[in-house]
């Protein structure tokens, strides 16, 4: 390995970097706080940076479901480098991104500033859920809307929510400009277009909203883009999974539509949508005796909606149980909707303000992250060296399933 000295950090590579200052082992394993892995692959299915928790994440050499599955490192490295790896002190960094320095540099808040587009019923929820349980960690909420009354009628309500206890601190709501959307730590996009109406629905409801959200998630990367924004950008409206890829792609074309990769790094954009897939899978695992293990053992993958998995237990994996409680958990907006009522209030509660408080405090939660040219949900959180995806032993027929949902997320786009 080599070793280098840049900006007053210490980077590691199994490649030479002529133009960095290379200095010795020792010198570097003396260093306290974050070592930095530099190494090279393509941004179209690859990463910016991610934090390395075990040895064989270091020095990647393919991004994929490879990401889920627990696995032994194919290089044998010294003893002060594996201890390093295990205490959360290393993070690795993909300098064939453009702005792969922006991620050298990058440091969470200490309290999050966090701004959210789409004032309508889950962006609504969303941060009275946020105002309720955020003060500790959230120093301001603003709130942007293309329609004035949603505006004023939700900073109104929003802030008159207030704790009978004096010394309970909430989050100021205040109204944004546009102008203002992208100065903020964490980005929400909660705008739907196309939702249809109840008794109309097709199939997939989260798919049919797919084109008219694209248009307009596009146009907020392209923002994120111009505004050179470092922060989260936190996809809520559905489908979570692909608006995530929309949003990252033409967040990094240039002005002639080619791909130049100096917009929003993979590694900043995930997708909200899981959560309430998880909070219906132990819904109905709690009311079946032979599903409970779910409670416990269970987990959910993969995108809100066609190509979900829930997996019944990781111990003990038993397939037609997994099926009937991905089932379940799949079409239960369909069995709100059959109430007469838009089902928005547990997705924009369990996906929304319930895992986005999770992320910022750093706590383990499901959201979609980039693996490998697609955004795949899957339990992970937010650390100082990046995001850490759980790893678990899977077996085979489960991570079977698990490849089968990456290639049909890979096909839509």
């Amino acid at each position: 390995m080599f070793y280098y000295e840049l900006e007053n950090k210490i980077c590691i590579s199994q490649k030479q970097y002529p133009s960095m200052e290379e200095i010795s082992e020792s010198k570097a394993k003396e260093r306290e706080g974050t070592l930095y892995l530099l190494h090279e692959m393509d941004p179209e299915v690859s990463r910016r940076s991610f934090s390395v928790t075990d040895p064989s994440l270091a020095f990647l050499e393919e991004e994929g479901i490879n990401l889920l599955q627990k696995s032994e490192p194919k290089e044998i490295y010294p003893d002060w480098f594996i201890s390093r790896i295990h205490k959360g002190d290393i993070q690795a960094i993909n300098t064939a991104y453009p702005t792969w320095k922006d991620a050298l540099n990058y440091t969470l808040p200490q309290k999050w500033k966090l701004h959210i587009a789409g004032m309508g019923d889950v962006g609504g929820t969303l941060i009275t859920g946020l105002r309720l349980l955020g003060g500790e960690k959230i120093s301001g909420i603003g709130i942007y809307d293309k329609n004035e009354h949603h505006l004023n009628r939700w900073e109104q309500e929003i802030n008159q929510i207030l704790s009978p206890i004096p010394e309970k601190k909430h989050p100021e709501i205040s109204i944004l400009s546009e102008d203002e959307i992208f100065d903020c730590d964490l980005f929400m996009f909660c705008i739907s277009v196309g939702v249809p109406p109840v008794g109309k629905e097709k199939k997939d409801v989260r798919i049919a909203q797919f084109e008219g959200n694209k248009k307009i998630v596009k146009a907020y990367a392209k923002m994120a883009r111009e505004k050179n924004f470092k922060g989260i950008f936190a996809v809520v409206s559905d489908p979570v999974d692909l608006l995530c890829k929309a949003a990252f792609l033409e967040s990094n074309k240039d002005d002639n539509g080619s791909l130049d990769f100096k917009g929003l790094a993979a590694d900043q954009i995930r997708g909200y949508g899981l959560g309430v897939m998880n909070a219906r899978a132990a819904y109905y695992a709690n009311k079946e005796p032979h599903l409970k293990d779910y409670l416990k053992e269970g987990r959910a993958f993969g995108p809100h909606g066609e190509g979900l998995i829930i997996a019944n237990s990781i111990k003990n994996y038993h397939k037609e149980w997994s099926k009937e409680l991905t089932t379940k958990a799949k079409t239960a907006n369909l069995k709100v909707r059959s109430t007469g009522f838009k089902p928005y209030i547990a997705p924009a509660l369990s996906s929304g303000s319930l895992s986005i408080l999770a992320t910022i405090m750093g706590d383990w939660h499901y959201s979609a992250t980039f693996m490998g040219g697609v955004f795949m949900g899957a339990k992970n959180r937010n650390t100082p060296t990046g995001i850490e995806l759980e790893r678990l032993d899977l077996p085979n027929n489960l991570l079977n399933e698990l490849e089968n949902t990456f290639k049909l997320l890979r096909s839509f786009l």
